[in-house]
C-alpha cells in the first residue's frame, strides 16, 4: 500500500538538445533541435514502482537522467518530497542527492575498471562523510551481502565478475546512502533471462525492506508487468497512457499501447492473438509530427489527429490516455 502523497511530482517536463547541424548554425543557436521530451507530467508515490515503457528513442532514459539531475531540462518542474528538486544547488543539492540514486543499463560501463569493488561501493559513503576505517569496510560488506554477493570478493575488480554480479555491485553502490528514489534504467536488458529474474526479485526485496520508490525504465513490457504498480507509456517524447498495471494490461486505451501489448506472446491464451501492425517507423525527434505525434502510424487516425494535440486526460478506472478517441 503506497502513501497518498507522491514522493515525486513532474510537471510539464521538457528536454531539447542541439542537433548536429553545421557549425555556424550551432554557434548562432539556429541549428536543428532534438525534441527528446515534450511537456510530460506524472507522479511517483511513496513505495511505488512506476514503469516507464516505450520504443528506443522515446525519451525514457532522458527522463530518468533528468530526475537524477544528470541532464538539465529545458523547462518544467520536479518536486521531490514537496521540495523544488531543480532549484537546489551547492551544498543543498549535494545533501539531497543521497535521496535519488540510479542504476544503469550497462553494468560494466557504469563501474570504474581500475577500482576494486570495495572502493566502488564505499565511494558514496566517503563522499558524503558517513563512515571511515573498519566501520566503512563493515558497511561495504553488509551492502554486498544485501545484494547476494560474498563480501570476501570485495578486493576484486569489475572485470572479474559476470554481468549479473556487476549489476549487483551497482545496486549495492546505489543503496549505500539508503535513497528514497531509485531510478533503474533498463537494469536487466543486458542480462541473460535466468539472471534477469534474480535481479528483478532482488529489486522487489529491496523495495520492500527499504520502503523504496522506483522509476523502472524498460522496453520489455513483460518485465515491467512483473515489477510495476503503475505503468506510463511513452512515445516520441510524450506520455500517451498511464494506468495501474493490471488495468493497463487488461484494457489498454491508447492505440500505441494496444499495439505494444498485442505483440507480447501469451501462453495462457488458447488462440494466438494477431499483433497490431503499425505502419512506418517512429518519426525523428528532430522533426516530430504536428498534432498527435502518433497519428502517422495510428490505425485509428483521422484528420483531427494531425491538427490537434490530444491531452493526457482521465478516463475510467483511473486510466489516463492522450488520444482524441480513447
Amino acid at each position: 500500500m503506497t502513501d497518498a502523497t507522491p514522493l515525486v511530482e513532474v510537471s510539464d517536463l521538457t528536454v531539447h538538445f542541439a542537433g548536429r547541424g553545421n557549425v555556424l548554425g550551432r554557434l548562432l543557436g539556429k541549428g536543428p533541435v532534438v525534441h527528446a521530451v515534450n511537456g510530460i507530467s506524472f507522479s511517483i508515490g511513496r513505495q511505488e514502482v512506476l514503469g516507464l515503457v516505450g520504443e528506443s528513442g522515446s525519451g525514457k532514459t532522458t527522463t530518468g537522467r533528468v530526475l537524477a539531475r544528470l541532464v538539465a531540462p529545458t523547462g518544467g518542474r520536479i518536486r521531490l518530497g514537496g521540495e523544488d528538486w531543480l532549484c537546489l544547488s551547492g551544498s543543498a543539492l549535494r545533501q539531497r542527492r543521497r535521496d535519488v540514486q540510479m542504476i544503469f543499463q550497462n553494468p560494466f560501463a557504469s563501474l570504474d575498471p581500475k577500482w576494486t569493488v570495495e572502493r566502488i561501493v564505499a565511494e558514496p559513503l566517503k563522499t558524503h562523510g558517513r563512515l571511515a576505517g573498519p566501520e566503512l569496510r563493515g558497511k561495504v560488506a553488509s551492502l554486498l551481502e544485501s545484494v547476494g554477493l560474498d563480501p570476501r570478493l570485495m578486493t576484486r575488480y569489475p572485470h572479474q565478475f559476470s554481468g549479473g554480479q556487476r549489476q549487483r555491485i551497482g545496486l549495492a553502490r546505489a543503496m549505500a546512502l539508503n535513497p528514497q528514489l531509485l531510478i533503474a534504467d533498463e537494469p536487466v536488458s543486458a542480462l541473460d533471462v535466468s539472471i534477469q529474474a534474480q535481479i528483478l526479485n532482488l529489486l522487489a526485496g529491496l523495495k520492500a525492506s527499504h520502503r523504496l520508490s522506483m522509476l523502472f525504465i524498460s522496453h520489455d513490457l513483460a518485465v515491467v508487468r512483473h515489477v510495476s504498480d503503475r505503468v506510463a507509456v511513452m512515445y516520441l517524447g510524450t506520455l500517451v497512457e498511464i494506468a495501474e498495471t493490471k488495468t493497463l494490461y487488461r484494457s489498454p486505451r491508447h492505440p500505441y499501447t494496444q499495439a505494444l501489448l498485442s505483440a507480447i506472446p501469451d501462453p495462457a491464451r488458447r488462440k494466438t492473438r494477431k499483433p497490431i501492425s503499425l505502419k512506418g517507423e517512429i518519426p525523428s525527434p528532430l522533426n516530430p509530427p504536428s498534432g498527435c505525434v502518433f497519428h502517422p502510424r495510428c490505425p485509428m487516425a483521422q484528420a483531427r489527429c494531425a491538427q490537434e494535440t490530444p491531452k493526457l486526460r482521465p478516463l475510467a478506472d483511473g486510466q489516463h490516455a492522450a488520444c482524441h478517441f480513447a
